[in-house]
């Protein structure tokens, strides 16, 4: 097998309309906030995450990604119980994180979007856990078990989401 070289250049760079790029992320948060309190068990989904992570890593440019992380996670952070800013500061570093590697990967791809997902929610879930026990002094409990069941889910539901929202890109 070969291997080539994609240069900067080469790379796909999608933009989205102002609309798309403000509805997406409300709605996302919004059925974050309210499908839990009727169906319990979607709360295993993150999906300001895997927005976060879609756009960050379909516009491949660290400041946006990270302006974007930014952003979803402090109006998720608005709508919680929590102290302002662990949403914020966990969904900042992902969509530094996924914008940065989208440069790097074929991020097309159903396995790479499978196991970027995966890495990306669990990277969030640490940082989240971090914030919230070391400084903020929640009392919190990390369980391994239950973290890589929802990361999976959420990669799974991910992939599915993402082929659905490949059709709002618009190259640059």
């Amino acid at each position: 097998m070969a291997l080539t070289y994609t240069s900067r250049e080469q790379i796909e760079v999608y933009r989205f309309s102002l609309p798309i790029a403000i509805m997406v992320p409300l709605l996302a948060v919004f059925f974050q906030v309210f499908l839990p309190l009727r169906f319990p068990f979607v709360s295993i989904f993150d999906l300001p995450l895997l927005v976060v992570i879609f756009f960050a890593m379909a516009r491949r440019n660290p400041v946006a990604g990270l302006l974007t992380g930014a952003a979803i996670g402090l109006l998720q952070d608005s709508l919680t119980r929590q102290p302002i800013g662990l949403y914020g500061i966990a969904k900042t570093l992902v969509g530094y994180g996924a914008s940065s590697l989208g440069v790097k990967l074929d991020v097309e791809s159903i396995g790479t979007r499978l196991i970027v997902t995966t890495a990306f929610y669990v990277i969030h879930e640490i940082v989240y856990f971090s914030v919230a026990r070391g400084m903020v002094r929640l009392d919190l409990h990390w369980s391994w078990p239950h973290e890589l069941e929802s990361a999976i889910a959420n990669a799974v539901l991910g992939v599915l989401l993402f082929a659905l929202m490949d059709r709002l890109k618009q190259r640059a």
